[in-house]
């Protein structure tokens, strides 16, 4: 049975692809940042439906957490990079503090997980690892200036580890959500002027759910996905495009 590791899996995107993979045989490492509850739920919900999973808990922002955790999980297949951090404030009032958090659980943790997998993978000759972008690489919002610009790092990343993973038979590549429906994204699309404009900003008309971004993934960790590698895959609805 392959092993995938999803990171920030207890809840929204995270959630739904430890569902989809855990559905197609594969046994999931759930991973929360430290609620623990909600990664048991994900847990739970698995093999509810017939699957397996276990529950580990790292802070990405924390470098040695993150190690520690990368060492755990180095016998990976599959590793889905879904974790993130994200703060809304003005570029002229963002701390220092602030912009390295982001950076380490965006960017950072990214890069020590590759290292860790990447041996394994090497060694049987076949693996996948996909990183989860954001529209906002195409998009940035005013207010999430440190967000936008890891993500896009992130990306540049993947597709640079691409080629040299390639010739193992290992694929990278990115997928990037537009607008989701999560509860990150709940306060702010409360407020009915705001919500009106990111609609329009869309132009299917209409927010995606975590069940969208499925699909494409479930794809590039599979056989069929064998002859995509280092692209970078938006799920937004044509947002990016706008």
């Amino acid at each position: 049975m392959k092993k995938a590791v999803v990171t920030g899996s207890s809840r929204s995107i995270g959630r739904a692809v430890a569902l989809r993979l855990a559905k197609e045989g594969y046994f999931v490492v759930v991973h929360c940042a430290g609620n623990i509850a909600k990664a048991e739920e994900t847990k739970a919900m698995i093999e509810q439906a017939g699957g397996k999973a276990e529950v580990m808990s790292a802070n990405l922002c924390d470098i040695e957490q993150t190690k520690k955790f990368a060492n755990s999980v180095k016998d990976a297949d599959v590793l889905v990079l879904n974790a993130s951090l994200q703060y809304r404030t003005p570029w002229e009032e963002i701390t220092t503090e602030a912009c390295y958090e982001q950076l380490n659980c965006n960017l950072v943790s990214s890069l020590i997980l590759m290292q860790a997998v990447a041996p394994h993978m090497k060694e049987q000759g076949w693996g996948r690892i996909i990183t989860v972008g954001s529209v906002q690489e195409a998009k940035p919002h005013p207010d999430m200036l440190v967000y936008s610009a890891s993500k896009a790092a992130q990306t540049l990343m993947a597709r640079s580890l691409s080629l040299q993973l390639a010739p193992f038979g290992i694929t990278v590549n990115n997928v990037a959500p537009g607008v989701i429906d999560t509860d990150r994204n709940a306060d702010a699309l409360s407020d009915p002027d705001y919500a009106a404009k990111v609609r329009a900003s869309i132009p299917v008309g209409f927010y995606g759910v975590p069940e969208d971004c499925v699909g494409i993934i479930s794809l590039l960790c599979s056989d069929k996905g064998r002859y995509i590698t280092g692209q970078n895959i938006f799920v937004d609805g044509g947002k990016s495009v706008q």
